[in-house]
């Protein structure tokens, strides 16, 4: 058992559900609800970033004002698994590289705390850049400080020549550095061989705690959950849909998310004959999104990227099929149960390929497809009680047995 003295801990993250946002972060509030019920004490800083277009005038005179105002507007919110929850506003200006984007996060939570350091026993922050760089800089030097890295913006910030020294520094000073698949860790073994052993692997966490009321029987409700914006694939998925759609005219697909390409994907709906059959949610918060997965019949997503496809475990765990690209995360995730998970194919912009996955698939799943292997795979490489034995083994780290002491010959003679 961990004394109380050792299970203060605080979570440091760029992303957490709002009511404006509630699909931005779920994956650090289930790793919050996971690992939180085995701690005295959770508190989860959520640094929320807050863009905006001030003139050199206006910004220095807002963040200022805005710094002076922080400590006295913070009040703790309940959030999951008993946590407690603080929103502190980042004021970012638009346009910002991702080395100023992290220094506002590091002095955004220096007002929050008052100038003071943070008092948890360990500290866990999401994200190398910015989230665990402002922690670093916030946090007691003989305070373990953690991180769990599943950006996927990777790419562009290892190209700028200051984010990639902060996140060397950020990797030499943390006291541990989880990736959540080997989309997030072969890039940084890459940019930083030095730290290759350091860097290890622990998955974000998924509930398989609720169950499906009835089984899935039949492919026709199909489920997209995610943002739509162009790497997710989603003009592909509505183009594969119609196709198939043309053979069985009892299909329907659910987008559940928003983004920048809604307007477009229902012209894209009305063009192809199938609006009536599509419809758009909107955000949700995740309670309702998984209570749709428990609804729908088959998960459909046409990444182009994933750095781990959290919402293919979720679909697992709700008692579906899914329908996914080998995009990174989920051919790390479905590694040897995919025949008993679903179907997957090659990353492409050609529709039909998706469309023959689906007809591969349902022929399948008529022939009498069990999913109760991969669900239960599933179950133990990502469930909660698995993800959170993970952390809680580096948070609170058994002491070492006492080694007895060698006995004195000197002594032992009279």
């Amino acid at each position: 058992m961990t004394p109380a003295s050792t299970s203060d801990v605080a979570i440091v993250t760029a992303w957490y559900p709002t009511a404006q946002r509630p699909f931005l972060g779920a994956f650090v509030q289930a790793m919050v609800e996971a690992t939180a019920p085995g701690c005295d004490r959770v508190t989860v800083y959520h640094c929320d970033e807050w863009g905006y277009r001030p003139t050199p005038e206006q910004e220095r005179a807002v963040t200022q004002a805005h710094h002076q105002l922080l400590p006295h507007t913070l009040r703790p919110v309940p959030t999951a698994g008993g946590a407690a929850l603080l929103n502190l506003p980042v004021l970012l200006p638009i346009g910002l590289p991702h080395a100023e984007v992290a220094r506002r996060h590091e002095a955004t939570l220096r007002a929050a705390l008052r100038g003071e350091k943070l008092s948890a026993s360990v500290v866990h922050a999401h994200v190398g850049l910015p989230s665990a760089w402002a922690a670093l800089q916030n946090t007691h030097p003989d305070t373990p400080v953690f991180v769990t890295e599943h950006a996927t913006y990777l790419d562009t910030l290892l190209a700028q020549p200051e984010s990639r020294a902060m996140y060397e520094e950020v990797l030499r000073r943390c006291a541990g550095f989880f990736a959540v698949g080997r989309a997030v860790r072969d890039p940084l073994v890459a940019a930083f061989p030095q730290h290759a052993d350091r860097i290890k692997f622990i998955p974000n966490p998924v509930s398989f705690a609720t169950t499906r009321p009835t089984p899935v029987t039949e492919l026709r409700r199909w489920l997209y959950v995610g943002g739509l914006i162009p790497r997710k694939g989603v003009r592909r998925l509505l183009s594969a849909f119609a196709t198939c759609r043309s053979e069985d005219p009892t299909l329907s697909l659910t987008l559940v998310g928003d983004g920048k390409l809604r307007g477009e994907l229902a012209d894209l709906a009305a063009e192809l004959g199938v609006a009536e059959a599509v419809r758009f949610t909107g955000p949700l918060p995740p309670a309702e999104a998984l209570r749709l997965m428990r609804e729908h019949d088959l998960l459909v997503h046409a990444s182009q990227f994933e750095t781990f496809g959290m919402t293919v475990v979720e679909a697992s765990a709700a008692g579906m099929p899914v329908l996914v690209t080998r995009c990174g995360g989920p051919e790390e995730i479905l590694a040897g149960i995919e025949e008993s998970a679903g179907e997957l194919v090659e990353v492409s912009e050609d529709a039909e390929s998706l469309a023959e996955g689906y007809r591969r698939l349902r022929a399948r799943f008529a022939a009498g497809m069990d999913l109760s292997p991969a669900r239960r795979t599933l179950a133990g490489r990502y469930g909660y009680e698995a993800v959170a034995e993970a952390h809680h083994n580096v948070w609170f780290p058994a002491p070492a047995p006492a080694v007895p002491a060698e006995p004195n010959p000197e002594r032992a003679v009279r």
